[in-house]
């Protein structure tokens, strides 16, 4: 996969450049949190805040980003990659994800609808729940898909999202018809590009052409691609806080692990600063201390004035069977 035009340029101040200097750094944790997500196609120019500022008429914006994030959601416009026309002859995709947990797997649905104000039927107690047959009846029309990679190309929001994320967006798009989209605001434009791969809300940062075919083709197996594990590219899993993201990308970096649903984390006691533990589905656990430690001062976003880069230092201990003795 190929993009005629190369990888997007920002200026040598931006702050994703200032970041991909930062090879110490980590983007562990920054991973947006949602426990399902609610992608609704609306082409056209995109403001700040993609759900109120674009033609999606605002009343509906709003209370479909409300809705979403009380039920521990989150909502997020499509484009398709290319040129943007207002118009939509054949309706407005959607994409609805929950996802996941080890005893409940994630899904995608997608579908159309005419008027996105029929979004405001679906059914998001379920979605939270992992209910896919309740989603299902509560708006017409939607079916299992494929897996999606969402690439944010929100420039209104930060320059650096529209000048690196839409080549790679394209380029996917190309490679990938329908299961590469531009996308609103994803936090983190200063790793841009970014992504989201759906159903599992799995964020991505420093997107190349190679990392996305990378994502897709495991996904084809429900798999992540191995080579977008790990501190450089892995921003976390959006259902889980941002300590426990850290928690689990570590672990799964550790032990190579690319299931989806095989690690889930819980915090021992009530003290939400201590260790998390990571177990796997197969009996195995670890214990990770985390300590914030801060860096050199690094421009969050294009427009922020830099603050120290705060990241974290991580141990691992593998538990053994028996709670007294370390392998």
């Amino acid at each position: 996969m190929t993009v005629a035009a190369g990888h997007g340029h920002s200026a040598p101040d931006a702050c994703s450049v200032d970041w991909d200097a930062a090879l110490d750094t980590t983007v562990y944790g920054t991973a947006a949190p949602a426990r399902f997500w609610v992608a609704l196609e609306q082409s056209g120019p995109w403001g700040h805040n993609a759900a109120t500022e674009s033609h999606l008429p605002v009343d509906v914006g709003t209370a479909l980003e409300q809705a979403c994030a009380e039920h521990g959601g989150r909502l997020s416009l499509l484009r398709r990659p290319g040129q943007h026309p207002d118009q939509h002859p054949s309706g407005h995709t959607v994409l609805v994800a929950w996802t996941g947990t080890q005893e409940r797997p994630a899904f995608l649905l997608g579908g159309s609808v005419a008027d996105p104000a029929e979004l405001l039927q679906l059914d998001l107690d379920a979605l939270g729940r992992g209910d896919v047959a309740r989603v299902q009846a509560s708006v017409a029309g939607l079916v299992v898909a494929a897996p999606a990679l969402l690439v944010c190309t929100n420039g209104r929001r930060d320059v650096c999202c529209a000048v690196r994320g839409r080549p790679i967006a394209i380029a996917g798009h190309a490679a990938y018809p329908g299961r590469v989209w531009e996308c609103s605001h994803t936090g983190g434009h200063r790793f841009a590009p970014t992504g989201v791969l759906l159903p599992w809300g799995r964020t991505i940062a420093r997107l190349t052409i190679d990392g996305v075919s990378a994502a897709l083709d495991a996904s084809d197996s429900g798999l992540f691609a191995r080579d977008l594990l790990g501190p450089r590219h892995d921003r976390g899993a959006s259902a889980l806080t941002s300590r426990h993201q850290v928690a689990e990308s570590a672990v799964r970096e550790l032990i190579g692990e690319v299931e989806p649903s095989a690690l889930a984390t819980s915090q021992p006691g009530d003290d939400e600063d201590g260790d998390v533990e990571v177990t796997h589905a197969d009996g195995r656990s670890w214990q990770v201390a985390m300590t914030p430690t801060e860096g050199a001062p690094r421009h969050s976003s294009c427009h922020d004035t830099p603050v120290p880069a705060r990241t974290w230092l991580t141990s691992i201990t593998e538990q053994a069977d028996d709670p007294d003795v370390l392998r």
